[in-house]
């Protein structure tokens, strides 16, 4: 429920500030013919698609490459095509969209793994592929291991976008992973097959559920299993994390000691070809830039949201992922404020996460500076920060007609536009004495203007092993003064 910082919403503004990325793995060109179908072909049982438009894009590996330059990232794409005319095409996109390819290596009779996708309206009707699967030469594999080495220094993270048509070998990703490694790069791999023993030492692997499934050997009926095979794969294979995509269910990134989940935003669903590339390229550039693993793991599922919404294989970009970030933040400021039921709900889960529960409680009219030092106060004696506010009835019979400035609604809005809050409710009483009660927080706070003893709530916190925690105060600021100042004369 915590919403996004500044912080992060300047780091997409500023196109992840010049963050480098290699990515390693198969890459492919994308083709897409859009049209509409409106008859049955006479010759056969088929729908004819009248052809309107097309379209050509870097895939597959390519395709991670493109997502991640969408988003500003300074991406480098190496691998193995053919010397053909795809590969010409190939090359003009990814100069087109300011991604390095120096390290291509072409192989002369091995053609471009081309897929070609059919479109009828927003339904994909047929897919024709022309690929070539068994493993390129030892000579161009050499070439394509000395080339990914020789860039590796300079690299903020390194992808392995593996999809099976021969370019990642169990020598070169190790030989990359060792690397990588060394130079405390991280190395975020989507995997294919069942020998993810070649993965072994990477940071993150993402696989969806059904990837999973296979290595696992076993059905993952319910959230637990999937996060009990990911562990055992964590430990198997020595990463840091497992990301799992679960379709409707949305996301989780599972470490040894925590899991991260993310739920699936509801939108109309369009084609999800490309999303699982996008998901590990924003991932990944997040991850680069030293976001929190919370909001990398966040930022991937609202980017999978945006390209999902869309028909055929496109990228993210950098504006797209800023404007739904805002709207995000504007959904969680809006969805901070419940009513008593919701807010159990959100505590049971939290402590079952183990994290410390923190309340604090006041009128909170015409917001200024002291009220946000004391809440950012009160947010770092715990993990989450509970703010009840007294409803205008409430406030009149505290302060008289005049109060308060501001409405409760308008209250409670913009108390949840604070980072440092998690959830606000209103209380129509005297004291929150019945909503600390039913809360049963871990720290109680209020302002040093008071003593413990004349905080309500105090003795029925310390009765269940809570602490009261008096905050500083900002000298000179108040709410009563402010509007003292607004309606005295000049």
């Amino acid at each position: 429920m915590q919403g996004y910082s500044s912080e992060l919403v300047h780091l997409i503004e500023s196109r992840f500030q010049g963050k480098q990325i290699l990515v390693l793995g198969d890459i492919m060109l994308d083709r897409h013919l859009f049209g509409q179908v409106s008859r049955i072909s006479p010759e056969a049982p088929v729908p004819v698609v009248k052809v309107l438009r097309e379209s050509a894009s870097p895939g597959g590996a390519g395709n991670v490459a493109l997502n991640l330059a969408g988003l500003g990232v300074q991406a480098t794409l190496c691998g193995i095509v053919g010397d053909d005319l795809a590969a010409d095409e190939l090359t003009q996109l990814l100069a087109a969209a300011a991604i390095d390819g120096s390290a291509i290596q072409r192989v002369p009779g091995r053609p471009t793994t081309t897929k070609q996708r059919i479109i009828g309206g927003h339904q994909q009707m047929l897919r024709l592929d022309r690929e070539e699967v068994t493993l390129p030469s030892e000579d161009a594999l050499r070439a394509l291991r000395a080339a990914v080495l020789e860039r590796l220094a300079q690299m903020s993270a390194v992808i392995i976008s593996d999809y099976a048509k021969g370019t990642v070998t169990a020598e070169l990703a190790q030989a990359v992973i060792q690397a990588a490694r060394a130079r405390s790069i991280p190395v975020l791999v989507d995997p294919k097959g069942r020998d993810w023993g070649k993965y072994r030492g990477a940071t993150t692997i993402k696989p969806n559920r059904l990837e999973l499934s296979v290595i696992s050997q076993t059905t993952l009926s319910s959230f637990e299993t999937v996060v009990a095979e990911a562990r055992r794969l964590i430990d198997e294979l020595g990463l840091t994390n497992l990301m799992v995509t679960l379709s409707e269910d949305g996301m989780a990134c599972i470490s040894t000691s925590d899991v991260i989940r993310v739920p699936a935003l509801a939108r109309e669903v369009f084609d999800v070809s490309g999303a699982g590339d996008t998901v590990l390229a924003t991932f990944a550039a997040a991850n680069a830039a030293g976001c929190a693993l919370a909001d990398a793991v966040r930022l991937a599922s609202l980017a999978a949201g945006v390209v999902i919404g869309k028909v055929g294989t496109v990228p993210i970009s950098n504006e797209e992922l800023l404007v739904e970030l805002l709207a995000e933040q504007q959904r969680l400021h809006e969805s901070k404020v419940c009513d008593l039921e919701q807010l159990l709900h959100r505590v049971k889960l939290w402590r079952a996460r183990g994290d410390k529960i923190v309340f604090t409680n006041g009128c909170f009219d015409l917001l200024h500076a002291g009220h946000i030092t004391y809440l950012e106060a009160a947010r770092k004696a715990g993990d989450r920060l509970l703010v009840g506010i007294n409803t205008d009835r409430s406030v009149r019979a505290l302060k008289g007609p005049s109060r308060p400035i501001n409405r409760e609604q308008d209250r409670a809005l913009v108390l949840s536009s604070l980072a440092a809050v998690d959830s606000v409710i209103l209380f129509d009483e005297a004291t929150p004495l019945d909503l600390i009660n039913a809360i049963r927080p871990d720290v109680l706070v209020k302002g040093a203007d008071y003593t413990i003893a004349t905080v309500v709530g105090a003795a029925e916190v310390a009765s269940w092993g809570g602490s009261v925690k008096l905050m500083p105060l900002v000298a000179g600021l108040s709410t009563t003064a402010i509007a003292a100042r607004m309606t005295s004369p000049e």
